[in-house]
């Protein structure tokens, strides 16, 4: 690409349709795109940040906005009018949730939180950890998941992190399979890895969740970046614990999210205190309480039952889409930009970019972490990439995206300079000393994600701004 002429939009995008024709069975995202996002392209808008966040539509805001004007709704915990009319909307964004991942309600429940990292500190305040449990996780997880080994540590559990294999940072499928044989034997024994990794977007095989519960392990699959463009079926695959933010998915609302449990998992689940809402019965006097049976027993308080209708009406907009078609134009979009951010060369032949994760669309989704390097192989800060990019009006974004395993496996950060950087003598590690302390090494990425209103144009773009560091000097 960066050796010939630039194509124009319309020559690019007819050899992007000419090489994958099915690409067109997903053209009613256009016309919806036009209808009903309309502010992006009216705006000018380069939205590739929706691992960060997804977009709603502007249908969704009306339906909301309408059942709230022309309703009245009281605080749930009660039986009158009001209070039974929100209700019978809880349950039935409840049940929304449950037909969406096909999960039946007799094996699931739905726990509404106020997003993921709200269901995983559910699950790891309540887990019962002990000293002869295990905590078995990838290097490649959210900080929400790293942050359960807390609770594990503090009960005495081991702790055990599988590495990634550079360059496609695919977990170590040999050192999975011997710690997945060997679970502790106090029973308590806890493996979580996201099934689409929100660093690199590769998509961990879901066929581990049966090879690790027959083994006598719990699963906690991180779906948060997975769902949104990406088929989940409970009814096919048996996780016990799985963590969601439904802003991911649809965009609105946000504040919301929840934890689909599987009962006998649940079961399990000791909650260090109960809140009003939790219990059936609790006394001053009698200092004694009792705790409320499934998903009661963990939503504190009162739900956000103004927002969750909301959830139900965004379920329903991303089923009538269908997900597959989602998932198809995601793939077809994401495979031509890593073509052509992959065949930027400089005039020496250097690459312009280096890709962290799979370089094809094989068991990968729509998240792309990379760095832009300089003639001299000098690396581009990422704050520089997404400084011009923001004034080009391109959303992408720049960090290690709360995933700090797979951003150390991914620049070469060692365990001996991470060690001796976290053992030294100060109260508090900024992240200005941070980087002093790695000694000049990069500290992040670059991550481009596309997803549900995703066009041709969108990559087109991002595409042309990449062309722009070829030949570029680094400061």
């Amino acid at each position: 690409m960066s050796n010939t002429r630039a194509k124009n939009l319309e020559e690019a995008q007819a050899d992007f349709l000419r090489a994958w024709p099915d690409f067109a069975s997903t053209q009613k995202i256009d016309a919806l795109r036009a209808e009903e996002y309309s502010r992006l392209d009216a705006q000018g808008h380069v939205y590739l940040d929706y691992t960060g966040g997804g977009l709603y539509a502007d249908s969704q805001l009306r339906r909301h906005m309408d059942l709230l004007r022309n309703n009245v709704f009281g605080n749930p915990h009660s039986l009158n009018p009001t209070s039974l009319a929100a209700s019978r909307l809880v349950e039935q964004a409840r049940q929304s949730v449950l037909d969406y991942f096909n999960a039946s309600p007799e094996e699931y429940v739905v726990i509404f939180t106020l997003n993921a990292s709200g269901a995983l500190k559910l699950v790891g305040e309540s887990y019962p950890f002990g000293p002869d449990g295990r905590y078995l996780l990838t290097f490649d997880n959210h900080n929400s998941v790293n942050g359960i080994r807390e609770f594990a540590r503090a009960r005495g559990a081991s702790i055990t992190y599988v590495p990634l294999v550079l360059p496609d940072m695919r977990v170590d499928q040999a050192q999975l399979d011997e710690h997945l044989h060997q679970p502790g034997s106090g029973g308590s024994n806890l493996f979580a890895y996201p099934a689409q990794s929100n660093f690199s977007g590769v998509q961990h095989p879901l066929e581990w969740i049966e090879r690790a519960r027959e083994r006598g392990w719990d699963v906690l699959l991180d779906a948060a970046a997975f769902a949104p463009t990406n088929r989940l079926d409970l009814g096919r695959w048996k996780p016990d614990f799985v963590p969601l933010s439904f802003y991911k998915i649809f965009g609105y609302p946000t504040g919301v999210g929840c934890l689909l449990a599987r009962k006998e998992a649940l079961a399990k689940l000791r909650r260090p205190w109960f809140a009003g809402g939790t219990i059936t019965v609790a006394s001053v006097q009698g200092d004694k309480f009792y705790l409320a049976e499934g998903e009661a027993a963990f939503e504190d308080g009162t739900v956000n039952y103004l927002c969750l209708p909301a959830v139900e009406i965004g379920l329903r907009h991303i089923a009538a889409i269908g997900i597959e078609t989602v998932h198809l134009r995601v793939t077809r979009l994401i495979g031509w930009l890593l073509d052509n951010l992959l065949a930027l060369r400089h005039s020496n032949g250097r690459s312009v970019v280096r890709v962290y994760g799979p370089t094809d669309t094989y068991r990968r989704g729509g998240t792309v972490a990379l760095n832009f390097y300089d003639p001299q192989g000098r690396c581009f800060s990422h704050h520089v990439i997404e400084a011009e990019a923001s004034r080009a009006n391109i959303s992408l974004r720049g960090g290690c995206f709360c995933n700090p395993g797979g951003g150390e496996v991914a620049l070469g950060l060692s365990k001996t300079e991470l060690v001796a950087c976290f053992n030294r003598p100060q109260e508090r590690l900024t992240f200005e000393d941070f980087q002093l302390c790695i000694d000049g090494k990069s500290t992040g990425a670059v991550r481009i994600s596309a997803g549900l209103m995703s066009n041709f144009a969108d990559v087109y773009r991002m595409a042309a701004f990449a062309r722009k560091f070829v030949d570029r000097e680094a400061e």
